[in-house]
């Protein structure tokens, strides 16, 4: 008879799984490392994964995740509210605040054009996006989409969607790797990426 996992074993590795980068051999380690580390609360753990979507809410403003409506970053009057930097993801707005050298506010997509896995222009946060450009003093935006495929696509139909609004445009520099996501980008390199910002 073969050896099987106890059930509730086996499906926390088939949920651990399922999250991006993580391959059956990393939820098994995952797991193992959950069940045998008794300075670890699991309680904690899950109390912490169950209050996650509770606690969160997506900005009405500009997109990101908070807590509260504004998040901070829109509530901050100290903020300029002249420039604004469009990002695909909540994650590239964590990415940009690490550097410490950006003061403007941000415009979250929820993600970028990307026709074979479904994605259009419609389920990107777009309409936001006009509606700001019109009725806020914004007298710069940053296309700060990564540079890949995907973000080259998406920066090109922004670039359209913008011109009639007369809009300055710039696009960051390509400081970053071709194909490389912004999460992933050391602080000195998107650093010199923001400062490299070309005219889109």
């Amino acid at each position: 008879m073969m050896y099987a996992l106890p059930k509730s074993v086996s499906k926390l590795i088939n949920e651990l799984g399922k999250l991006p980068g993580i391959g059956p051999k990393t939820a098994s380690r995952l797991a193992f490392y959950l069940i045998k580390n008794p300075n670890l609360d699991v309680r904690e753990l899950g109390d912490a994964f169950l209050n996650l979507k509770k606690d969160l809410a997506y900005c009405s403003t500009c997109g990101n995740i908070t807590d509260h409506n504004p998040c901070h970053i829109c509530a901050d009057e100290s903020r300029s509210s002249n420039i604004l930097c469009i990002v695909e993801e909540p994650l590239d707005v964590v990415a940009f605040e690490k550097l410490r050298s950006f003061n403007g506010k941000y415009h979250v997509l929820g993600g970028r054009l990307s026709p074979l896995d479904g994605i259009g222009a419609e389920q990107l946060n777009l309409q936001n996006l006009l509606s700001r450009i019109k009725t806020d003093t914004i007298e710069e935006v940053i296309i700060a989409t990564n540079h890949n495929i995907e973000g080259e696509a998406t920066a090109m139909y922004l670039k359209r969607l913008l011109v009639p609004t007369e809009v300055r445009m710039t696009r960051i520099a390509s400081g970053l790797p071709m194909g490389g996501d912004l999460e992933y980008a050391d602080e000195i390199t998107l650093a010199r990426a923001l400062e490299g910002r070309r005219v889109a």
